[in-house]
């Protein structure tokens, strides 16, 4: 492999959630010590980058999204001295740690907001959006927040309204005020100087807003089932111009540390999902691409769009995938557990980088969650379109003994009823599991470089089928045959003989099979072939 491709374009992110990836101290909560214990499992599936979301002291109005100091850890998750020796245990075993970084909002309880709400000539007031309402007593526009309702919050105290794209507990900065862009630089160096190896930007494509607070459209495409958000188009409070100047200062203060990245989470088309790479590719390293967790699992819109996002990607620019994230349905509960096998070669066959949510390779499913222990604010927020993030989140699944390994009392939400089953101890030993495949797949992938350096061909796409080379001068040439159905399929090369060898399936029997002229499979299957002249 190229010594130029860098640690984040040739390994495997893994999400994990820390609250639900392991409890180490008894209060039915994930922390630091419960990573840290289980990096050794990491290691042995193969992951090179560990990707943390937010253990920042916060009131958890949004779990950790509503951070009220971003230079310390929360008491829950525990001390910095835990957090050193995380970061000291990953690099030890020549792993990155990614942490999440939100700066579009802190938490109302963040001093910098106190201070902002104080009064209205505070010298922090313009850190935040305040706005007066409109003459006839309205608010300030039609914007609305994610989380259900306005997004205009009326302070009694100093007669004015501030926005939150959010929860109301979750005051959006005002990054046009240098001052805020300042801090939080600084902020960015303190972990940095700590020795963490990049940011993952938390709704990276919210942080401007337009300059004159414009009405947003109406969607004409909004339907009853969909979040109270989506009734407009978010033209106005998203996705600003302005917005690449802030993700190329933050990319120029990361390239003063070496080989340290930024993903950004950027929930847009794709025409405008690459524009964050930045001009000369000085934005986002890696702008999230969400298409598989948003696309119908359709072979033929699934192959259109990876020709679309290759084709778009500018210069230089590296591709990624995602299956998988605590904002999203499962894998397993979108598309069903046959096909997340034939999504998991998919994920870790495609050009770019792949992320792993944790606990997808073990095919674990979304929980239903009982009423009364819904903890989401977007699901108790809109109670009756059935939100929740909650059945994502739940804690991961090691064992079959009560918590599954999780934790030693009841956790925070509930474990799935399939735990027994699903799990790693089980699944360790049984070379057909879901998390054998996956392990597979990623040995597979870091062994031969050309899944990470050559180049993506695309060669057919129906109804059924995906089919696709991945192709490096000096290496083999590897087929990837996909069955996106659960019904038998057949497949020919155009144009040549199809003639190789299996030498890795969904279905381990039919590995070292070799196939001439004519390739069959049955539903929910996926092969890759070296192909032989």
């Amino acid at each position: 492999m190229s010594k130029d491709v860098l640690w984040w374009q040739s390994g495997v992110i893994y999400q994990v959630y820390p609250r639900s990836f392991q409890d180490s101290n008894g209060d039915g909560v994930g922390d630091l010590k419960g990573i840290t214990s289980r990096l050794d499992y990491l290691q042995w599936l193969g992951i090179k980058a560990v990707w943390v979301s937010p253990i920042y002291p916060s009131p958890m109005a949004d779990f950790g999204y509503d951070i009220s100091d971003y230079g310390d850890i929360h008491p829950l998750f525990g001390t910095m001295q835990d957090f050193e020796e995380l970061l000291e245990g990953i690099h030890r075993r020549n792993m990155k740690l990614i942490l999440d970084l939100v700066p579009n909002h802190t938490s109302d309880k963040h001093p910098w907001f106190l201070e902002s709400r104080s009064s209205r000539d505070n010298p922090k007031r313009d850190w935040y959006i305040w706005k007066d309402r409109k003459p006839d007593g309205s608010l300030p526009n039609n914007w609305l927040a994610a989380f259900g309702g306005s997004a205009w919050e009326w302070d009694e105290a100093t007669q004015q309204y501030y926005y939150h794209a959010f929860l109301k507990e979750q005051p959006d900065l005002n990054w046009r005020n240098k001052d805020v862009q300042t801090a939080m630089f600084a902020m960015m160096r303190f972990w940095l100087d700590k020795g963490v190896d990049g940011f993952r930007i938390d709704v990276m494509w919210h942080m401007i807003k337009d300059a004159l607070f414009r009405d947003n459209p109406v969607n004409p495409e909004y339907q009853p089932h969909m979040a109270t958000y989506d009734q407009l188009l978010p033209i106005y409070s998203s996705d600003q111009p302005e917005v690449h100047t802030i993700v190329r200062e933050m990319r120029e203060l990361l390239d003063e540390y070496p080989e340290r990245m930024m993903i950004g989470e950027i929930y847009l088309p794709i025409h405008k999902l690459v524009v964050y790479y930045g001009t000369d590719n000085k934005g986002a390293h890696l702008p999230f691409n969400f298409m598989l967790l948003t696309l119908a699992w359709d072979p033929k819109r699934i192959a259109a769009a990876i020709n679309e996002y290759e084709a778009s990607l500018p210069r230089g620019g590296w591709p990624n995938w995602v299956l998988g994230n605590h904002d999203q349905p499962r894998v397993v509960s979108r598309i069903g557990a046959s096909q997340a096998r034939v999504a998991a070669m998919l994920l870790l066959t495609l050009r770019g980088t792949p992320t792993i949510y944790y606990g997808d390779e073990l095919g674990m499913r979304d929980v239903a969650i009982p009423p009364d222990k819904m903890m989401d604010p977007q699901g108790l927020n809109m109670p009756d379109k059935n939100l929740s993030r909650d059945p994502a989140r739940t804690p991961m699944q090691w064992d079959n003994s009560e918590y599954s390994g999780f934790s030693l009392v009841s956790p925070w939400l509930p474990v799935d009823r399939t735990a027994d089953r699903v799990n790693v101890r089980v699944q360790h030993s049984d070379p057909s599991s879901m998390l054998i495949l996956y392990r597979r797949l990623i040995h597979f992938r870091e062994q031969n470089p050309v899944f990470i350096t050559g180049s993506y061909i695309p060669v057919f796409a129906d109804h059924q089928v995906i089919a696709y080379l991945r192709r490096e001068e000096g290496h083999p040439e590897f087929l990837v045959v996909l069955n996106l159905s659960h019904r038998p399929c057949y497949f020919r090369m155009a144009g040549r003989s199809l003639y190789g060898t299996i030498v890795l399936s969904t279905t381990p029997a039919l590995e070292q099979t070799t196939i001439r002229d004519t390739l069959t499979l049955s539903g929910d299957e996926g092969v890759i072939i070296t192909l032989q002249s």
